[in-house]
This record gives structure tokens, sequence and C-alpha cells, in this order.
């Protein structure tokens, strides 16, 4: 299978960063939960065992939150384009796509429809730098490619 086949991109820095984020907001909301105890603000009444629970449960939430911005995903081959997003997938073929942007500022590259709208694909972020090109330029490739069969095949060769 060579390269142009197929393509699978995630963002590289945005994982690390939430990944670290996700721990380090456990490990917090566990020494927080472990240090509740006693009376509360005036004496009225104490924390108990439940109370630590629900902190460590509170962490847990938080953490999972975190790596909800670890799924988005771009996977593109000769037929089309995946592309899942924090919230929602996209499942397209080549012949909707007019072409592959990532304009300057921007914080990650989008997918320009026949239809004129923009799908965003937040796996190929300006974060990443060449990381981000280069899935781009794969992307590019792939879409040419399948514009080159179209025509071929119209031309009826």
């Amino acid at each position: 299978m060579s390269e142009l086949e197929s393509v699978q991109l995630r963002p590289r820095r945005i994982r690390v960063v939430c990944w670290t984020s996700a721990a380090v907001l456990f490990v917090v909301f566990s020494l927080v939960a472990t240090s509740l105890s006693g009376a509360t603000g005036n004496g009225y009444g104490s924390f108990q065992r439940g109370d630590q629970i629900a902190m460590v449960g509170l962490g847990v939430l938080g953490a999972l939150a975190f790596l909800l911005f670890t799924r988005p995903r771009v996977e593109a081959d000769a037929h089309g384009v995946r592309v899942r997003n924090v919230v929602g997938s996209y499942e397209l073929p080549w012949e909707v796509v007019r072409g592959v942007r990532f304009d300057r500022g921007a914080p990650w590259a989008s997918l320009e429809l026949h239809d004129d709208d923009l799908l965003p694909m937040v796996a190929l972020q300006a974060a990443d730098k060449e990381l981000a090109v280069e899935g781009v330029r794969a992307l590019r490739r792939l879409h040419q490619a399948h514009q080159a069969r179209l025509a071929e095949s119209a031309t009826g060769r």
C-alpha cells in the first residue's frame, strides 16, 4: 500500500497537554479529598467519607473532560475522508470536497465543500506546525489524485 492510499492524522501537542492536565487534575482532586476531614467552616457539619469519594469522582469527571480533546482524528484514502472532531464525526467522499484549506492564522485546517461549507479538522492544528503542514499536503495529494481519476474517467481513457 503506497503512502497516497491511506492517511491517518492525529494532533500531537494537544494530546500531550490534555493527558498531562488530566493526570494533574486527578491528583489534585485526590489530594484535596484526602485532606477533607473534621468540621466544616463554623462547625455545624463535618466532612464524611462520601464527601471524599465525591471529590475523587469530580476529579475523574474533570480528567475525562480534558481527554475529550484527544479525540480528534482524520483518516483519508482514495475513496474519501473521515473527520472526527471533539464533538461530531463526518465521513465524506472526495466528490463533495472542493479543497483542503489551512489559512494563515487559522487554528486548524478545514475542508472546503462544494456547497460552500467549511468543515474544520481539529486534528490538524497549527500548534503542531510541520506535522500539520505535512498532513494537509498528504490530504491535498489524495484529493488531487481523486480529481485526476475523475478527469481520466471523463475523457474515457
